[in-house]
């Protein structure tokens, strides 16, 4: 059993960049062995198994010799080996094009050899905003979808390229690829159409809700939960009747639903999932945090708070309106929570509910600046 540095990881050390993540190309045994040696070891994927170990993806050749291995691969700046003993081996273009910062598919049957690479393309586009897209991916991409090819991929593996575009420097280039390409339908099914809806009255938006998404994935950078609420918060814009634009009254509200599954489909985490559709519904009102009666206040700062996304809506708050109300928020919370209920007060369902928010506003309303 041999293992080879694979990929992006060989990229990242050519180009002196840390390593976010290493894959690994195993030889010498076949996925029974694999399985028995690494039991805790999880197999996703239909026509190509992979395992997942340690957030590690160990792959098995799908070629007869490692030449034609690294031709075999996604991306010719991808299309890269690292043996234990540090022989290189590499795509005949991958050099130049990693010098010239190039994204290009390593064959012209690279997307059909495996669909999901239509997502990776879409995420190393977010993860290196330096390289240009080469014609020939962009064409290789938009042939995808007539195939058929996106709808049988597996969600565990699309949800893994999705999770990485968001932690990417420039998250935002993930959708507007594949919007480009004509990819978002079936996994951005939500999305589809999104870039000819205007995000709002032209007196507070210049562009399409679907680029307005990705300027605040942007400006969520690095964060990986503040990208994927930037993702969400403005879903509900695609439902808005057609004859109610540019206004989207109640889009807030009405985003939860398709923010939810859209996680779903995915198989994101819970807490993403979440995430996502409290973005969309408490968006708009904490961007108007200082407007807030101290009731509303309350009742956003305790499902903030639980929910754990107080300090990422406000980033997104502050993405999306430009206001800034979180260290005023995170102040307000702490004066909240240490409101306590009298003993008699005390388990009597909805009304000691009641009573606790009561005097949580009155809290706030008494700490309020005059």
């Amino acid at each position: 059993m041999r293992f080879y540095l694979a990929g992006g990881a060989v990229r990242d050390l050519l180009l002196g960049r840390p390593l976010s993540d290493r894959d690994y190309l195993v030889t010498d045994c076949d996925r029974s062995e694999f399985a028995r040696a690494f039991p805790a070891a999880r197999e996703v994927g239909h026509a190509f198994p992979i395992f997942w170990l340690d957030r590690t993806e160990f792959a098995f050749p799908r070629s007869d010799s490692l030449v034609e291995e690294v031709r075999s691969r996604d991306l010719t700046v991808n299309a890269l080996l690292l043996d234990d003993d540090g022989e290189l081996y590499c795509h005949p273009q991958g050099l130049a094009d990693l010098h010239d910062r190039i994204l290009r598919p390593a064959s012209p049957r690279s997307m059909l050899i495996d669909p999901l690479r239509v997502f990776r393309a879409a995420r190393f586009h977010a993860q290196l905003p330096d390289f240009i897209l080469h014609d020939e991916l962009v064409a290789a991409m938009a042939e995808i979808p007539a195939t058929g090819l996106l709808t049988g991929l597996s969600p565990d593996r699309v949800g893994n390229e999705v999770r990485k575009a968001l932690r990417a420097p420039r998250p935002g280039n993930f959708l507007r690829l594949l919007a480009r390409t004509g990819c978002l339908v079936p996994w951005f099914a939500e999305l589809d159409g999104a870039d000819e809806i205007p995000a709002g009255p032209p007196a507070h938006h210049d562009t399409d809700v679907l680029e307005h998404i990705c300027r605040i994935m942007d400006r969520l950078a690095g964060d990986e939960t503040g990208a994927w609420m930037g993702l969400c918060h403005d879903l509900g814009k695609t439902l808005t009747d057609k004859d109610r634009l540019p206004s989207h009254h109640g889009h807030d509200r009405a985003g939860m639903r398709p923010a939810g599954e859209l996680a779903d489909r995915l198989r994101l985490p819970t807490v993403l999932r979440t995430a996502g559709m409290k973005a969309a519904q408490w968006h708009m009102i904490a961007a108007r945090y200082g407007e807030l009666r101290p009731g509303t206040k309350v009742d956003l700062l305790m499902d903030a708070h639980l929910s754990r996304i107080l300090s990422p809506l406000f980033r997104l708050a502050r993405a999306d309106h430009g206001t800034d109300d979180e260290a005023r928020a995170a102040t307000d919370l702490r004066t909240i929570l240490k409101i306590r209920l009298r003993p008699e007060e005390r388990n009597l369902g909805k009304e000691s509910g009641d009573r606790l928010r009561q005097l949580r506003a009155l809290a706030l309303s008494r700490s309020c600046p005059k």
